[in-house]
């Protein structure tokens, strides 16, 4: 029996001390605990790593600070458009959704499109029309209103420019104070099985179907027992460009790196060659843990049997 850890995150970027009041900055440290706690509960019940990225995520989604769920930031349209992804390390199964509406919790729908579609990636309409057949929790526009996020749509959306989340600055402010909202769930389990999860609301403003990263396997979320499971945030056309969660598995492969050198040498070294900021949170199946960012901040933590906890915000 192998030791079991959970990491998790809610988006990376410039996130700093000075731009956050002390009563948001505990609401979103309480939010971390509350998902990193339902997550651990499982793996201490002897239950699966991918039933505690699961129950990781669904605390995440439904709380209003992130990005993803509830919380998911508007399109051009002024809708929400959420992406999933949830891959099983032990079986390379994976499940994908991408540009679903007025779905609770996508993340609860990725997991039946791993389970039960003998599909790997639905989008849009489609991925909708499963989810009712599945029996889904729906709920309607007003759920996933707040207040901020429609502000923060309301400043662009009479531009063509789109925003990178969690800001209230305005355009000429907006490339300097880049939020990269997302969340995500690693986990290895009592049996040295590895999963990952990751969902979003993706980017304020965006148009055409913009999809990014994380509902991608391989670029922001991947899983192999014999490697690494990883959940990526950030820029998330340039984690397609790096392919970078499956290159932190690829290294550690043929190259035979640890967790820590393979996730340092694509997030500090290959990532930052091609501009691409964010961060990931990664598990291997003997249960070490890394959380590596080169933006200025990213909300995590992890909690592992090792006796290992924490939340954190800042670099």
């Amino acid at each position: 029996m192998s030791g079991f850890t959970l990491a998790i995150h809610g988006g990376a970027g410039t996130i700093l001390k000075n731009d956050m009041t002390p009563e948001l900055e505990r609401a979103y440290l309480e939010g971390l605990q509350q998902a990193l706690q339902a997550g651990f509960a499982v793996l201490e019940q002897e239950g699966s790593a991918v039933n505690a990225v699961k129950a990781a995520i669904v605390i995440l989604e439904d709380n209003v600070l992130f990005n993803a769920g509830r919380g998911s930031v508007f399109t051009k349209k002024g809708v929400q458009e959420m992406d999933a992804a949830i891959m099983d390390g032990s079986t390379l199964e994976a499940g994908s959704v991408a540009g679903v509406r007025n779905v609770r919790n996508p993340i609860e729908l990725a997991e039946e499109v791993m389970r039960n579609s003998n599909h790997v990636f639905l989008s849009g309409k489609g991925a909708n029309d499963f989810a009712i057949k599945q029996g889904i929790k729906l709920e309607p526009d007003e759920y996933f209103f707040s207040q901020f996020r429609y502000d923060q749509w309301k400043d662009i959306r009479d531009s063509d420019n789109y925003s990178l989340d969690h800001t209230h600055q305005r355009l000429e402010e907006l490339m300097k104070d880049k939020k990269f909202g997302t969340v995500g769930a690693t986990a290895c389990d009592k049996n040295g099985n590895i999963a990952a999860a990751t969902s979003t609301g993706g980017m304020t403003n965006k148009k055409y179907g913009r999809i990014g990263d994380s509902p991608l396997i391989g670029c922001g979320t991947y899983a192999n027992n014999r490697t690494c499971a990883i959940s990526c945030t950030g820029h998330g056309e340039m984690f397609i460009r790096a392919v970078a969660a499956h290159d932190v598995s690829c290294l550690m492969e043929y190259k035979g790196y640890t967790l820590q050198q393979a996730m340092d040498m694509v997030v500090n070294e290959k990532l930052v060659s091609i501009q691409g900021e964010g961060g990931m949170i990664g598990v291997d199946a003997l249960g070490n843990s890394a959380l590596i960012f080169n933006s200025l901040g990213m909300y995590r933590g992890v909690k592992s049997s090792d006796g290992t906890e924490y939340v954190a915000i800042y670099k």
